[in-house]
């Protein structure tokens, strides 16, 4: 029997699992949706699914030969590194194919102001030190370092209300899931005053309005550029992951 596990948590995977749903599945074919668990409020899928990490790369060969997986597509954020460079390695050992369902990155265009910068951490380096007024759409996993710079002002855009007390004094959220469009994300910016944007690269379509409203407002973004991972098979749209699948298949 084939199995996909299929690493999720993209708009570009739940897209993934209805093709897989709609042409793919059935007759001895399975796939199941893996989420990694830290949104509260998921996305439901066509797919049976599973939620929570795998315990690294031992954890997941382990789940990988238990469940009998025959395919790994990896269409988890490009920010979610850890966990793609554990399925390469857990794939390595277990001779299973992978594939990489991946968003091309970013590129600057005429009449942007970027400032790229290697992690979360320089990201934080290149804010002024105060009276900047900061628009943070990076999640929430990533936003203690910026409590270095307490004089500033942030904005933050959460998929999830904060469970408890942000590490910033100064802040502002907004609960919301995209996609985003460039108008909204102007009177966004206006509305606060925002000086300052920090993106990470993650591609795709659904929050590039940010990186348009910036160019838009003639507001400098500090880029975090996307963390090293390991040669992999990658493909750039879902009609490619599924041409994989069939040329990988038995």
């Amino acid at each position: 029997m084939a199995q996909i596990l299929l690493l999720g948590g993209t708009t570009e995977a739940s897209q993934l699992a209805r093709a897989l749903a709609d042409h793919w599945t059935g007759a001895g074919r399975r796939a199941v949706f893996s989420y990694a668990g830290r949104t509260a409020r998921p996305a439901a899928q066509p797919l049976r699914v599973r939620q929570g990490g795998f315990g690294g790369v031992a954890g997941l060969v382990d789940y990988i030969r238990r469940e009998g997986v025959s395919h790994v597509i990896d269409a988890t954020h490009p920010f979610a590194a850890q966990m793609s460079r554990n399925a390469v390695a857990a794939c390595a050992e277990t001779g299973v194919p992978l594939a990489a369902l991946e968003r091309p990155a970013w590129q600057a265009q005429e009449g942007d102001d970027w400032r790229h910068v290697c992690d979360v951490d320089a990201a934080v380096a290149d804010l002024p030190d105060r009276d900047a007024r900061v628009f943070l759409a990076i999640g929430k996993q990533t936003l203690l370092p910026f409590a270095a710079k307490p004089q500033n002002f942030y904005l933050l855009r959460l998929v999830d209300p904060p469970a408890g007390a942000l590490p910033v004094p100064k802040a502002d959220v907004v609960v919301a899931r995209g996609p985003f469009d460039q108008a909204g994300d102007q009177a966004l910016m206006r509305t606060h005053g925002i000086t300052h944007v920090v993106a990470k690269n993650a591609g795709g379509s659904g929050a590039v309005a940010k990186l348009l409203a910036a160019r838009a407002l003639g507001l400098p973004v500090v880029m975090i550029d996307r963390p090293a991972v390991p040669a992999r098979h990658i493909c750039h749209s879902v009609r490619a992951v599924m041409c994989w699948l069939a040329d990988h298949s038995a």
